[in-house]
């Protein structure tokens, strides 16, 4: 959905993009793929079962604990060889669901899309538990001082429109009309404002708002939630398919409980994290000092939840928030934002218990 991801001004990819050429191709390529069977099959290195996880973006703080947990050798321990890829044009959710990867991380608005159209697809572990999605403008553009200012101003989008819906509601809730003209983003989201095409965009206040709030430019922004937006849209966590779930369970067991490590890890001691990370993904060009504001921020705003009640055991790190998913699914449903494969409108909201499942977490 939201404009993702600017991990540095030499990688201007954004998920957002990715996804709307997933869109564009989902209906041609969904099940193209399908007879290829899931990427581990029955081949073993060694002792180990590969399995392939790709990424949603670039690497970021929101891929960390799958990064730290191999760093540390926690997959290997658990009888994985873990082999982490770039996002494929199509998407991870398409690649998981033609059997092309094991696991990737999304979010499950992504999955509620993709389930529509017809994929088979299971979010395991949620990692974030609220939203973070912040919409902006310059703060050179004084004309904007609140979402309702965006009425009869340009949005910088990759199209979407679940965007157009969420916009559309934060500017009408602001007293506005929800009227607002849209420019195709190129490049990255920053330049298309600061070159004038655009007067507002979408970003995320854990990445793209730490890098404004470091390096600039400026930015003036708002949050959904404050803006009748209702539940959760950026349901961040780990997919898989059903057909892997039916197939071997107990590597979706192992997968979900080192991934579970890897995040807790992180939470608790986030600047040891952020260099693994960048050790890791050393072709991301990752600064350490941003990743670690990045993760302090994440960790500040409780942002994968409370600390106190997972470290109390009341919370398990990875819980799918079913609740929250579900008040955005019906938001979107209600703006008309789903459409089946066949480009339909869909009505019907689909429903987050039958798109995730809190089984395979171990609890804390």
């Amino acid at each position: 959905m939201h404009i993702r991801h600017i991990s540095h001004p030499r990688n201007p990819l954004t998920a957002f993009a990715t996804k709307a050429l997933a869109a564009a191709s989902a209906i041609a390529m969904m099940f193209t793929a399908a007879a290829c069977g899931q990427s581990n099959d029955t081949s073993d290195t060694g002792a180990l079962k590969k399995v392939t996880f790709m990424l949603y973006w670039t690497p970021d703080t929101n891929h960390i604990g799958i990064y730290v947990a191999k760093h540390q050798g926690w997959f290997e321990n658990a009888g994985i060889d873990i082999d982490i890829v770039p996002v494929a044009q199509a998407g991870g959710e398409q690649a998981v669901n033609n059997g092309q990867a094991d696991f990737a991380l999304t979010t499950l608005t992504n999955v509620s899309t993709y389930a529509i159209k017809g994929a088979k697809l299971k979010e395991v572990m949620q990692v974030q538990q609220k939203p973070s999605a912040i919409w902006c403008s310059l703060a050179s553009n004084t004309a904007i001082k609140s979402p309702k200012d965006f009425d009869g101003k340009t949005f910088a989008t990759f199209g979407s429109n679940e965007s157009d819906a969420v916009v559309r509601r934060m500017i009408q809730t602001d007293g506005g009309k929800g009227e607002f003209d849209k420019v195709t983003v190129g490049t990255s989201t920053f330049q298309t404002l600061s070159s004038g095409k655009a007067d507002f965009g979408g970003f995320y206040s854990t990445w793209e708002g730490v890098q404004a709030d470091m390096e600039g430019p400026a930015l003036t922004c708002f949050a959904e939630p404050d803006y009748g937006v209702p539940g959760n849209a950026d349901s961040i966590g780990i997919i898989t398919s059903d057909k892997l779930i039916e197939s071997d369970p107990a590597l979706v067991k192992k997968f979900v409980a080192v991934a579970q490590k890897g995040y807790q890890f992180a939470y608790e001691h986030p600047d040891e994290a952020s260099e693994m990370l960048v050790e890791e993904a050393p072709d991301a060009n990752l600064e350490t000092d941003f990743v670690k504001k990045s993760m302090r921020f994440i960790v500040d705003g409780q942002y994968w939840g409370d600390p106190a009640k997972i470290e109390d055991g009341s919370f398990t790190l990875g819980t799918v928030d079913f609740s929250g998913t579900q008040a955005y699914f019906d938001f979107l449903a209600q703006e008309d934002a789903y459409s089946d494969a066949d480009g339909k409108t869909v009505h019907t909201a689909p429903q987050s218990k039958d798109l995730a499942t809190n089984e395979f977490l171990s609890e804390g």
